[in-house]
């Protein structure tokens, strides 16, 4: 079976990994070090916890900043830092659960919850946040996507920090240059693209996305395209990734490799992407709401603009759902108590509306939702407006299920790849993540019934 064997994969890399990547979670010591699933215990209070940071370098200021605010306010105890990068943090977390060093608590986004969830590594923080003051405060809809993305149990693995939205950057110096209009539709996208373009001078409409985290803003430009507006079909056993119109807005896509974008997009991440963008002349980036402050730094705010991504012509605009991010309390660490002070400290309003000024994202507090610095930020403004205003229908990607992460990054992320390349077809490519999602959707199903 195509999941059982791809399960088999992750476990047996994660034994292989476990003594080396053990080493460097060394830091966790007994402080919430061991495997997943473990009891762990409440512990005084006080003391040392390890915090791994799911997005280590692009927002290790602010947590540490967070971090020095909560050490003072609470002065018995000590939170250790550890910075991970995005595209390590699945596969760091994975081989701590086989084989220990698991922190005491960490960022948790709703794309890998069920994952961590599946294997008993989280602990459930219903009654937690029942009895907290941050009941009641949190906004509703981000708390019922992390919750529905545990996997099926109806419980709450992670406490919601931030919701993030795709965006679709433009140089408005280089499109005014042009005589380019904003690129608000697929159509005029395209032609920005192309009218920007001039590999001699190294000058490029648009820079893709090959490397790590490929898929997801594939997703994004085929859904947007397509029109369609449901990831299952009307059953909600076969999904509609490689519905023909879907194909076709894939070919087009990946077509602009190397006609409109620089041959280095091929492995580009998203920090090489968005480094790319703002040291060059490219004129249009899609990334999401993260990566505004590192433009603003770049370019200063007069030479680009953040919208919600393409509509099609009659106005329409599908998206994909961006994931929830948020903090998980393992449940193998031995001081609970403290970790989950830390975990209501960092989302209460102060430190939430900090954490996301710096990140350019929608804050998950409430009251922080409110502060005066979001109708500053024009991309976060927008995207707010966009997802409330009736213009735009989210593709709800499936988060649920336990195997998603691994399929929309590491198991296909090389084949898409090999789309750009011209080594396979959009169509070849499609169909192999289809065939893995309606597999890993039918044993979800029979075993939530």
């Amino acid at each position: 079976m195509m999941i059982s064997n791809r399960r088999s994969r992750r476990t047996v890399t994660g034994v292989a990994l476990g003594s080396v990547l053990a080493l460097a979670a060394t830091g966790c010591g007994d402080d919430g070090s061991g495997a997943g699933g473990g009891k762990g215990a409440e512990g005084s209070g006080t003391g040392k916890i390890v915090f791994w940071d799911n997005n280590g370098g692009v927002r290790t200021d602010a947590w540490k900043a967070i971090i020095a605010d909560f050490e003072k306010a609470n002065p018995k105890i000590d939170v250790e830092y550890v910075g991970i990068p995005a595209t390590d943090y699945q596969s760091k977390v994975d081989t701590a659960i086989q084989g220990g060093g698991l922190p005491d608590v960490g960022g948790v986004g709703a794309a890998m919850l069920a994952g961590f969830a599946a294997q008993n590594a989280l602990e459930p923080l219903d009654d937690r946040l029942a009895k907290s003051s941050l009941n009641g405060k949190l906004n509703k809809d981000m708390v019922t996507s992390v919750r529905s993305a545990g996997g099926g149990d109806g419980k709450l693995y992670s406490v919601p920090t931030s919701a993030n939205n795709g965006v679709l950057y433009y140089r408005t110096d280089l499109f005014e240059k042009a005589g380019l209009d904003e690129p608000a539709t697929w159509d005029a996208f395209y032609e920005a693209a192309e009218k920007l373009t001039d590999a001699k001078k190294n000058e490029f409409g648009y820079t893709i996305r090959g490397g790590a985290g490929s898929i997801a803003q594939a997703l994004d430009a085929m859904y947007g395209q397509s029109g369609i507006t449901s990831f299952w079909d009307a059953s909600g056993e076969k999904t509609t990734v490689n519905d023909p119109r879907n194909v076709k807005a894939l070919e087009k896509y990946a077509g602009l490799f190397k006609k409109v974008t620089p041959a280095a997009d091929l492995n580009n991440d998203f920090t090489k992407m968005v480094a790319q963008w703002d040291s060059g002349t490219i004129g249009m980036l899609n990334h999401n709401l993260g990566s505004y402050q590192d433009h603003v730094k770049a370019l200063g705010t007069d030479k680009f603009r953040g919208i919600p991504q393409p509509t099609l012509a009659d106005g329409k605009r599908v998206q994909v759902s961006n994931p929830v991010d948020g903090i998980g309390l393992f449940k193998n660490s031995k001081n609970k108590e403290a970790a989950w002070k830390f975990i209501e400290f960092a989302t209460s309003h102060a430190q939430n509306s900090t954490f996301n000024e710096a990140a350019g994202q929608v804050p998950a507090n409430n009251d922080a939702a409110e502060d005066a610095w979001i109708a500053r930020a024009e991309p976060t403004k927008l995207a707010a407006a966009a997802l409330t205003d009736g213009s735009t229908t989210i593709v709800q990607l499936p988060y649920y299920l336990p195997d998603w992460n691994t399929i929309s990054k590491a198991d296909n992320e090389p084949n898409f790849q090999k789309v750009l390349n011209g080594d396979m077809t959009a169509e070849e490519f499609l169909d192999t993540v289809a065939g893995q999602l309606n597999e890993a959707q039918a044993e979800w199903r029979q075993r939530n019934g």
